[in-house]
């Protein structure tokens, strides 16, 4: 059964940092596509980043680039996305999302689609607020 847990979310003031973890268990990272999405109330699902399960370069969207890291580690069967100079607008709920992978998915349109995702984990609240 595939499962996906995240945790690190919390209260942090403009500017601040937080590390978001999803531990995955059911299947190995190196066959699946893992994304990160946010949800806001009153705004729709957007994506936010997305690691090929080749590896290589992770793709971020427009809004987070710059300030948001995406990482995994094989050992702990973890995808980390560390959030730097963190805005108001940030604030959500941040789920990971797994794809079974095919090449290059991250890098193609269909990256920021939900639906393209089988698999998704309950979400971790993210506020940011003085």
């Amino acid at each position: 059964q595939l499962q996906l847990v995240e945790s690190g979310g919390g209260l942090v003031q403009p500017g601040g940092s937080l590390r978001l973890s999803c531990v995955v268990s059911g299947f190995t990272l190196d066959y699946y596509a893992i994304g990160w999405f946010r949800q806001s109330p009153g705004k729709e699902r957007e994506g936010v980043s997305c690691i090929n399960a080749s590896g290589g370069r992770p793709a971020y969207a427009d809004p987070v680039k710059g300030r948001f890291t995406a990482s995994r580690d094989f050992a702990k069967n973890t995808v980390y996305l560390q959030m730097n100079n963190l805005k108001p607008e940030d604030t959500g709920v941040y789920y990971c999302a797994a794809t079974e992978g095919r090449t290059n998915f991250c890098y193609s349109g269909a990256v920021w689609r939900g639906s393209e995702y089988g698999y998704w984990g309950q979400g971790t609240q993210v506020t940011v607020s003085s």
